[in-house]
């Protein structure tokens, strides 16, 4: 007779299931480009809208034809750089060489709620990179958010690295100097058709049982001890709990990456997708904002990075026309 089998109790997707370490994301797999240009950006997640649109796919029932798709709302200040960080590397692989950050932000009143402002002295670290300049193997742009002119009432700017395109290190060595200072509209990375890859946070969910955590289907009706737990630890050999066995434990706040949400639009005007009442749990759009297709993870008005798709489909540009905005 041969041996029953089923598939197991409980998924080990994503394990283990650990919190994120901080409230907005890192992204850790790097875009390629061959132009000069930052490569990731940021938004605040507002909410969501219904927008109509004419079907430009191939092959669908109903291209050329008026159809209704979800779309996210997320509100994206201009990022602002206040430095750059070059990489070295060695059998490790790569890893920081210097920082050099810009002595005028001591001058904005916000950022001193995130770093420790102190002498920064870029002109000598510059000489330590010209120094070793056949060290250096890659150039990052440290940036801060400006929350202060979104509608998310928060004033403490987030600090984080974007990469730059292209292939030359002198040439985004000389691109991440230039930028010192200066603000990066989205506009100035994607254009819209384009498809994104969003890294979120998702929504906290404190601790759950081995159904919500594990999706561990429900004991029998007949089942007199527990409906909503495993039948077993595991077997009486070895003498332990094994990993592969679903526990209760924290669910939520990890950190996940959704592919390919195409760019449905880049507005720069608020007036044209704030309702009369603002967002639920946002309030009102004050700057940027674009639409994406489709849902993002997270709560409103938690930080989201976005970043040019790395494995986008065969139909890598896809502009839209957007006929109506239903809020």
């Amino acid at each position: 007779m041969a041996a029953p089998k089923r598939p197991r109790r409980g998924s080990l997707a994503f394990y283990p299931r650990k919190r994120a370490k901080r409230i907005y994301p890192s992204v850790r797999g790097k875009a390629s480009s061959d132009k000069l240009k930052p490569l990731e950006f940021s938004g605040y997640k507002v909410g969501m809208v219904s927008v109509v649109v004419t079907d430009t796919r191939k092959n669908t029932p109903t291209k050329g034809e008026d159809i209704v798709i979800p779309a996210t709302v997320i509100e994206c200040p201009p990022l602002k750089v206040i430095g750059f960080r070059v990489y070295s590397e060695n059998y490790f692989g790569k890893y920081p060489f210097v920082d050099v950050i810009d002595e005028n932000i001591k001058k904005d009143k916000f950022i001193a709620r995130k770093i420790k402002l102190g002498e920064f002295r870029p002109n000598e670290k510059i000489q330590k990179i010209e120094k070793n300049i056949d060290k250096i193997k890659d150039v990052s742009l440290i940036v801060k958010t400006n929350p202060n002119i979104a509608g998310i009432g928060k004033k403490t700017p987030e600090v984080f690295e974007i990469d730059i395109g292209g292939n030359q290190v002198s040439e985004k060595l000389k691109y991440a100097r230039e930028m010192i200072g200066k603000e990066i509209k989205i506009s100035d990375i994607f254009r819209e058709g384009e498809y994104l890859d969003v890294i979120a946070i998702t929504k906290g969910k404190g601790t759950q049982g081995v159904v919500k955590r594990f999706g561990v289907r429900l004991q029998f009706r007949k089942d007199m001890k527990h409906h909503r737990q495993i039948g077993t630890l595991g077997s009486q050999s070895p003498g332990r709990v094994r990993w592969t066995v679903p526990r209760a434990g924290q669910l939520g706040f990890f950190q996940r990456t959704e592919f390919n949400k195409r760019l449905l639009k880049i507005g720069v005007e608020p007036k044209e997708i704030n309702p009369s009442s603002g967002f639920t749990n946002y309030g009102i759009v004050k700057s940027n904002y674009i639409l994406l297709e489709g849902s993002v993870p997270g709560p409103r008005k938690r930080l989201v990075m976005l970043r040019l798709g790395i494995r986008p489909p065969k139909t890598a540009f896809l502009p839209t026309e957007i006929k109506e905005i239903i809020k």
